[in-house]
């Protein structure tokens, strides 16, 4: 039985944090053994906001690998590549736009919130309004099964699963429609509270040595009534705690000394420092040991794993749409 395959990716725009280790590359290496994975760094569609600023984004696609092989992306076992260097994306993309009503893509509902979010950038472009179907043709382009996703996703893969049924119904079914894989990301908190976001500049990166870890403990916000040691506190709204929720076996008991008062936030802070370096210390360390060389074959061999399956599917499109 086939265990299905997976297309994912992530946009090169900057340094991966723990946010990304949390929400995302858990899942990943969770799904390596249980699908065909392939995992894409999708600079192309990091053009679709930043093709203002297009001048990190080769050294950002290999600083996003480094961290993805770091945290147990396995590029022996599923297939890590570069988007911009798969033509084939590009070529489907213009197939599909042919049969793509414009309706489809305008009622997108990220469409609509990152024009308000982003209202710094000109996004009133022909390639913003068609990320979308950029996502689609990704994930048909190597007749992935199941997507992996957080619920703002969801339309993404909706309207994936439409393009699909309807190339399959106008011309042969060559497509499957695929799975959405509902992913719990969990809240993880900026240093401050907010979100974290390199926008806020409130991130941990999964790169910080253990002198800047720590200091970035030091600052976080936690509860403004508890003054004293033996003050009573309230982990529920303390940034601290919610780490110690994500990193710490024994954060109940952590809660229960908060609550009655039997730690202080200080001892708060720096036994935290030791569940996340102990985290974060064998990344750094692997990291370390992979250079940009490595990574450029790592991406090369990927690329051509991904292409023989690429230039299947696009073999067949051209030949239903008669332009073999």
């Amino acid at each position: 039985m086939s265990k299905g395959t997976i297309l994912s990716g992530m946009r090169p725009t900057g340094s991966l944090h723990i946010g990304h280790l949390v929400g995302v590359l858990n899942n990943w290496i969770t799904l390596q053994s249980e699908y065909d994975c392939f995992f894409m760094v999708a600079d192309i569609h990091a053009l679709t906001t930043e093709y203002e600023n297009p001048n990190e984004l080769s050294k950002n696609t290999i600083e996003i690998v480094r961290d993805w092989i770091s945290c147990g992306i396995a590029p022996g076992i599923s297939v890590v590549f570069r988007q911009s260097d798969m033509p084939q994306h590009s070529e489907l993309h213009l197939y599909l736009s042919m049969i793509t009503p414009l309706g489809w893509l305008s009622r997108c509902p990220t469409y609509k919130e990152q024009i308000k979010e982003l209202k710094d950038r000109e996004l009133h472009t022909y390639g913003f309004l068609g990320y979308p179907l950029l996502q689609a043709a990704d994930i048909l382009l190597y007749k992935a099964t199941a997507v992996p996703v957080g619920e703002d996703q969801l339309p993404h893969i909706e309207m994936t699963r439409e393009i699909a049924r309807r190339f399959n119904s106008l011309y042969k079914k060559i497509f499957p429609e695929p799975k959405s894989l509902i992913t719990e990301v969990p809240k993880v908190p900026g240093t401050d509270g907010r979100k974290m976001s390199k926008s806020y500049n409130n991130t941990i990166l999964l790169s910080d040595e253990k002198n800047v870890l720590e200091q970035k403990i030091r600052s976080m916000f936690t509860d403004p009534l508890k003054i004293k040691v033996d003050d009573l506190g309230h982990p529920e709204g303390c940034v601290v705690f919610s780490f110690h929720k994500m990193f710490n076996p024994d954060c109940r008991k952590r809660e229960d000394e908060c609550k009655r008062g039997k730690i202080g936030c200080v001892a708060c802070k720096k036994a935290l420092l030791e569940y996340l370096e102990s985290k974060l210390n064998p990344i750094r360390e692997k990291r370390k040991q992979i250079d940009d060389k490595k990574i450029t074959e790592l991406l090369d061999i990927g690329a051509t794993k991904a292409r023989k399956i690429a230039n299947q599917t696009i073999s067949e499109v051209k030949k239903v749409l008669g332009v073999s």
